[in-house]
């Protein structure tokens, strides 16, 4: 074999080797990560914060309709929901056409949850701009509130210029900062079961008799092709130059998670917002869980209190909460060890259950915490307290007599 061949054999070697190699990358991020045609996405556990899933989750994109989420929790934070509320002509004939309506009338009452429904559920612009109006005087001084709460949240990315989507330049958010504005709409129930409805029926008015809708959120509607079980809130979005979005939670196996999809398309028919939420869901299902890791009582460790009594001095010291840790299905099995962070100064009396300091768990650079207390009573030691009574007495004395003695002298004096 001559110098030129083998060098094309060992170049030919070392090509073949880097491809088998980068085959191997790619086939291995195939199976832990999903790949998605939408443009943004974010999945994060509403409990720990932490993020399962990010396809370029700090990317300013339009937010089409899941704005109205926002528009919802300020209003149900300011506003009672039997409240009546009149819709002006303004507010309801300022609607773009194309964009979804509930065909409110102007003059026409309506409750402030029956607005909230058509907001939610049918993801009708005008009612967006009547609770804008009535929330906040003015459909210009809601959208300060709005900007106001999103900065609040320390929400960077994201400014909004309209209660309920209206494609604009200046009207935009992140992934990320969604999921951030859901998981604040979460802590309200309200929100919860308006937002997770399936459908709403608004009862006859002073202007239009009863009205009825279904969601526009697929993932909750039972016998959709695009159906969900474990969804529970969501809301939809679209606009041409926004594409298809959704921002949704959902519950299985104790996880709750919040997913967002913004930039989507239609593929062979299927909204990749309905198709692709549901790939991000499964993905985190399937691959995370939250392990028990304490339980309130369980034993940490043990410490000697030296100013105690002897039978009492040796003290256990317990968790007070249990503790949950999301992690990896494949670190299921894992045993974890914390931190134990002990306060300064532990001496007795202590009494059973004081908190004697913590114990952190750090797992996939998440912190997790429960106070450690004392399983029994301390007493502090009647040795220690004899001697200190004993000192106390020796110091009086010596006092007494320096007193004494200092009286004399300066009488003999």
């Amino acid at each position: 074999m001559n110098i030129n061949v083998k060098k094309i054999f060992i170049l030919s070697f070392f090509i073949i080797a880097l491809l088998f190699n980068n085959f191997n990358i790619v086939y291995a991020e195939d199976v832990n990560s999903p790949e998605l045609i939408s443009e943004a996405a974010i999945l994060i556990d509403n409990k720990t914060n932490k993020i399962l899933y990010d396809k370029n989750a700090n990317e300013r994109m339009f937010p089409a309709s899941t704005t109205k989420i926002l528009t919802a929790i300020l209003v149900l934070e300011n506003c009672e929901l039997n409240e009546t509320v009149t819709a002006s002509y303004d507010a309801v004939m300022s609607i773009p056409n194309g964009y979804v309506s509930a065909n409110i009338d102007g003059e026409e009452q309506l409750t402030v949850e029956q607005l909230l429904q058509l907001l939610l559920v049918h993801s009708a612009n005008d009612a967006a701009n009547v609770l804008a109006e009535y929330v906040g005087g003015s459909i210009e001084s809601f959208v300060s509130m709005m900007n106001t709460k999103v900065n609040e949240l320390g929400l960077t990315n994201t400014h909004f210029t309209n209660a309920y989507g209206l494609q604009d330049e200046n009207h935009y958010t992140t992934a990320h900062d969604l999921s951030v504005i859901m998981q604040y709409c979460l802590k309200n129930e309200d929100f919860r079961r308006i937002a997770g409805s399936a459908s709403c029926s608004i009862p006859a008015t002073n202007k239009f008799g009863p009205r009825s809708y279904t969601s526009t959120n697929q993932l909750l509607v039972p016998g959709s092709p695009y159906y969900y079980s474990y969804v529970t809130v969501g809301k939809t979005g679209f606009t041409t130059e926004a594409g298809e979005c959704l921002v949704s939670c959902a519950y299985k196996n104790d996880l709750e998670l919040i997913c967002v999809v913004l930039g989507g398309s239609v593929v062979n028919g299927v909204p990749t917002r309905f198709s692709e939420s549901k790939t991000l869901y499964e993905y985190g299902f399937n691959q995370f869980s939250l392990k028990n890791v304490a339980n309130p009582g369980d034993i940490i460790t043990e410490i000697e209190v030296s100013n105690a009594t002897p039978d009492t001095k040796s003290l256990d010291l317990a968790f007070a909460d249990s503790i949950y840790a999301l992690v990896n299905n494949k670190d299921l099995e894992t045993n974890y060890t914390p931190e134990i962070q002990l306060n300064a100064n532990i001496s007795a009396p202590i009494a059973q259950g004081d908190v004697l300091g913590k114990a952190v768990y750090t797992i996939d650079g998440i912190e997790y915490e429960s106070d450690i207390v004392a399983t029994h009573n301390v007493e502090a030691s009647k040795l220690l307290q004899f001697i200190l009574q004993i000192g106390s007495i020796i110091i009086v004395l010596l006092i007494t007599f320096e007193i004494f003695f200092s009286n004399n002298k300066k009488k003999n004096a």
